[in-house]
């Protein structure tokens, strides 16, 4: 069972824009006011061909399918919400909570893995859970530890603690259960997706342990993490605000390994916290500035990895 891959799929903004069903309970959104909705896309669009660019020239496979213009779908930048590929030739469907999130998924993308090679036997679908208001949001929701098949699940309105229970059952992996909070208006709201504060490669583990108000929860997190001999780096609630806790390990040429995140995680690190990842991979960072502003997501939201077998 590998914990990183070398294949991504991303999919290409063409409606790019601050969604508003999100907005409720993502609180890292912001409204370009001052932008027309035109400009906010192609902004977008070069955030994420340069971005795409990189990862390439790296040696990472980034398989790219473009977005259409069906339905209204502002957050199709964000894949990994919807779907996850397993390396048992699964894929897992999700249940989103916004409506207009879930005409994201498309057959169509299956169709494009699979002229790429990738074999597709069985789809895990957990969508009628919308029907009873029911969200788990891939890994966006969860943070796999796939060597260890340990699942991390920070609850929210968009992670179910049952359905969670049952993705890991179905996969068998070991569910790690907390709540991971940040201040809102001197408030402590729910965050809203565990892979905003929180990241697993095959070494190392970059969380925000302060969001995790509850002692007991955050003592068992860190055990988990220890147990499994994960160096633990960790960071604030502002680095969180920053996205330092949206970043995926990928594999490029050669199996090298890499932690990619946007240029605003990569800035808000600490030198001391820089040099810990450069102990055990090298960084891939590319500026996602709109994205990050009108999504609330960053690097890591953008890429589904995909562990499914080849022909």
């Amino acid at each position: 069972m590998q914990q990183t891959t070398n294949s991504i799929l991303m999919i290409r903004p063409i409606n790019f824009r601050m969604n508003e069903q999100t907005a409720v309970n993502n609180y890292y959104q912001k409204s370009l006011k001052d932008l027309l909705p035109a400009t906010i896309n192609s902004k977008a669009q070069k955030e994420f061909d340069t971005f795409v660019e990189k990862l390439r020239s790296f040696g990472v496979e980034v398989i790219v399918v473009s977005d259409n213009k069906e339905f209204d779908t502002p957050d199709s930048i964000f894949p990994n919400n919807w779907v996850s590929f397993h390396d048992d030739a699964t894929a897992a469907i999700y249940p989103m909570f916004a409506e207009n999130r879930r005409l994201e998924r498309r057959e169509d993308v299956f169709l494009e893995l699979e002229k790429k090679g990738f074999l597709i036997e069985n789809i895990v679908d957990y969508t009628a859970a919308e029907e009873e208001q029911v969200f788990l949001e891939g890994t966006g929701s969860m943070s796999l530890d796939r060597e260890n098949k340990k699942a991390y699940c920070a609850l929210s309105p968009r992670a179910d603690e049952d359905l969670f229970i049952e993705f890991c059952e179905d996969f068998e992996y070991t569910p790690v259960i907390f709540t991971s909070y940040q201040t809102v208006e001197n408030r402590r709201e729910a965050i809203y997706h565990t892979n905003v504060m929180m990241c697993i490669t095959e070494t190392f583990a970059v969380i925000c342990l302060s969001s995790i108000d509850d002692k007991s929860e955050r003592k068992n997190v860190l055990k988990n993490l220890k147990e499994d001999k994960k160096l633990v780096i960790d960071i604030t609630e502002e680095q969180v605000a920053n996205f330092a806790g949206n970043m995926l390990q990928v594999k490029g040429a050669n199996d090298e390994l890499f932690l990619v995140m946007s240029q605003a995680a990569h800035d808000c690190l600490t030198q001391s916290q820089k040099s810990q990842i450069n102990r055990y991979c090298k960084i891939i960072s590319s500026s996602l500035a709109t994205i990050e502003a009108c999504g609330g997501g960053s690097a890591r939201c953008m890429m589904a990895e995909v562990f499914l077998p080849r022909n």
